[in-house]
C-alpha cells in the first residue's frame, strides 16, 4: 500500500477551476494505477477518473468528460486532477486511490486511499 494525501480543494463559484493534488509517500506512483473518486453529501461514491499506468488508459466519468483532466508528475510523485468549468453538481469530497494491479470501478478493490479534499461549488 502507498500513503496518499490530497490537497487543493476549496470553495469556488460555478465556472471556476481548481487543481487537486494527490501526493504519494512510501512508493512510487509510477507503477500504480490511480483513481479519483468523489462523494457528495447523501449520494453514492462516484468514480471520476481511473488511470492505468501500464496501458496508459484513462477513463473519465461522463459527467466530467471534457472538463476534468488527470495528469501525473512522476518526478514529484504526485497525481493531479485539473477541474475546469466547475458546476454545483461537482460539490463533493474528492479522494484519490491507488492499486498496483486493479484499475476498475469497484471501490472496495482499491487498497490505498487518501482522506480526501473538499470541493464546494456555489454561487
Amino acid at each position: 500500500q502507498v500513503q496518499l494525501v490530497e490537497s487543493g480543494g476549496g470553495s469556488v463559484r460555478p465556472g471556476d477551476s481548481l487543481r487537486l493534488a494527490c501526493a504519494a509517500f512510501g512508493h512510487s506512483l509510477r507503477s500504480y494505477n490511480v483513481a479519483w473518486l468523489r462523494q457528495a453529501p447523501g449520494k453514492e461514491r462516484e468514480f471520476v477518473v481511473t488511470d492505468s499506468y501500464s496501458g496508459g488508459i484513462t477513463n473519465y466519468a461522463d459527467s466530467v468528460k471534457g472538463r476534468f483532466t488527470l495528469s501525473r508528475d512522476n518526478a514529484k510523485n504526485v497525481v493531479y486532477l485539473q477541474m475546469n468549468s466547475l458546476i454545483p453538481d461537482d460539490t463533493a469530497l474528492y479522494s484519490c486511490a491507488a492499486h498496483q494491479y486493479y484499475s476498475g470501478t469497484d471501490y472496495k478493490a482499491w487498497d490505498s486511499w487518501g482522506r480526501g479534499t473538499r470541493v464546494t461549488v456555489s454561487s
